[in-house]
């Protein structure tokens, strides 16, 4: 009998060993949500941050273009899964464990004393892709106004389930080349500088739960392009930054906290990932038949970034 009931004792402790484990602290909330989303949340930024141009020349006054653009983002390896044991008061055997783009079985982490299982993940997200529709209109001093906007609509994208995305962007290009005295017009090359910034909303499920991502993305480019016939070949270098934030509980009315299969994180919750700065370069061909404009272009950084576009336009 007491053989038994020792044995009963043991099992007992293993299940409450991998039940629901909340947790409480906002700090370490955060660095555990951050490890496990920013590698999408990173990723919505590079891609937003791209399609902004296809030359470096700006409109002449009041000429205009509306630019349709198709961005795809390949997702290395590296962001697909984390180290639990980098984060602190968490541990595991394991140094691996899948974020919300990677596959695999879950790790089994320990949170100050109590153990839980991360959900096991069968979908592989290998890239992401983000359509726009970009505009343009010249103003005074070889000046550029930039604007973009994505509609809100609905999707439904494997494990990320159903949700809803929509984006707005402002930007500018400027020629510099103008104030460069006496040789500046006769180069036969054009040199401008770019900055943009974009602000995209998305709401997802993650495990069945409805929650937010939003970031904010700005770039700020220097581009240099020339012309030869129908083809324009452009390259830029530059600097991206972007900010994540992720909320829930809004939408989540079937339960009092957010979970992870057995991590629970207590509603409602806003939190701001740490940014996201990098450098970053591109490279780029456009064709032109009369006003039209087919271009491609592809950003190398830390989440490289493949572009392409069909343009309707006066120059």
């Amino acid at each position: 009998m007491k053989r038994i009931f020792c044995l009963i004792l043991l099992l007992s402790i293993n299940i409450i060993s991998y039940s629901q484990v909340q947790v409480n602290d906002v700090n370490d909330a955060r660095a555990f949500l951050q490890e496990y989303l920013s590698p999408l949340g990173n990723g919505l930024g590079a891609i937003t941050n791209n399609g902004w141009y296809n030359t470096a020349k700006p409109h002449r006054f009041l000429g205009f273009d509306a630019n349709f653009t198709l961005s795809l983002l390949n997702i290395n390896d590296e962001n697909k899964n984390f180290d639990p044991n980098s984060i602190p008061n968490f541990s595991s055997q394991s140094n691996s464990t899948p974020t919300i783009l990677g596959r695999g079985d879950g790790a089994v982490v320990n949170y100050k004393g109590n153990e839980f299982k991360l959900p096991d993940q069968t979908t592989l997200i290998s890239a992401l892709a983000l359509p726009n529709f970009n505009f343009g209109l010249g103003i005074f001093k070889k000046t550029e106004l930039n604007g973009r906007f994505i509609p809100n609509y609905k999707y439904n994208i494997g494990f990320f389930g159903k949700g809803e995305i929509s984006m707005w962007g402002v930007g500018f290009k400027h020629d510099i080349l103008q104030w460069i005295p006496i040789i500046g017009n006769a180069i036969p090359m054009s040199l401008s500088l770019q900055a943009g910034h974009t602000q995209l909303n998305s709401e997802l499920s993650i495990l069945n739960q409805d929650v937010n991502i939003d970031v904010q993305a700005s770039n700020f480019n220097l581009i240099l392009s020339r012309k030869i016939l129908m083809l324009t070949g452009y390259t830029s270098v530059g600097y991206n930054f972007s900010t994540t934030t992720f909320r829930a509980g809004e939408n989540i009315t079937d339960s009092d906290s957010f979970n992870l299969n057995e991590l629970e994180i207590g509603l409602p919750i806003e939190m701001k990932f740490e940014n996201n700065n990098e450098f970053r370069a591109n490279i780029g061909l456009r064709f032109n038949i009369a006003v039209i404009a087919i271009h491609a272009n592809h950003t190398f950084s830390k989440y490289p970034v493949t572009t392409l576009g069909l343009a309707v336009g006066l120059r």
